[in-house]
């Protein structure tokens, strides 16, 4: 196959609108779960425990403590399922992959926090971007059926006068 094409392709499904972040940071990520015909948005906030991948097929873990039973979530970061990711807190560590941590709890799971200010404003600003451009395709969603509905009730009135 063709290299070029390969390449472009890949790049036209790679998300720009996410934050950056590493192994170890605290991150909330929303899923979005489509049951029957409703979407909402679910919440999974947890530990990144391993990054790996590149390109479009770039993937990561969160675990997270649910009642005491440590939980694990595989994420690829350019799926459409993935509404959003903000970044809690970032984490000094000093290892690629933190598997370590599935053995630990309580206080021996802790890891040392960082303060990034640098990020934490790059991370901030792309989340309030993503969140701002969700709130303006839903106000022309609900604009549009509203046009949609006046339109219809227009139809209506015309039909009934005949």
């Amino acid at each position: 196959m063709n290299k070029q094409l390969v390449q472009q392709v890949t790049a036209s499904q790679i998300r720009h609108d996410l934050p950056e972040f590493e192994v170890g940071d605290t991150i909330r990520v929303m899923v979005t779960i489509r049951e029957n015909n409703k979407e909402r948005q679910q919440a999974f906030e947890g530990v990144v425990i391993s990054i790996r991948g590149a390109g479009a097929s770039k993937t990561f873990i969160v675990r997270k403590d649910s009642a005491g039973v440590g939980v694990e979530r595989n994420f690829l970061i350019n799926s459409p399922i993935i509404a959003s990711i903000s970044v809690l807190r970032h984490s000094k560590v000093r290892r690629h992959k933190l598997y370590y941590l599935r053995a630990r709890s309580g206080k021996s799971a802790r890891l040392e926090e960082v303060i990034r200010k640098d990020k934490i404003a790059a991370n901030l600003a792309a989340t309030k971007t993503n969140a701002d451009k969700k709130k303006a395709a839903n106000r022309a969603k609900t604009e549009a059926a509203k046009e949609a509905k006046a339109e219809k009730a227009v139809e209506a009135a015309k039909e009934e006068a005949k």
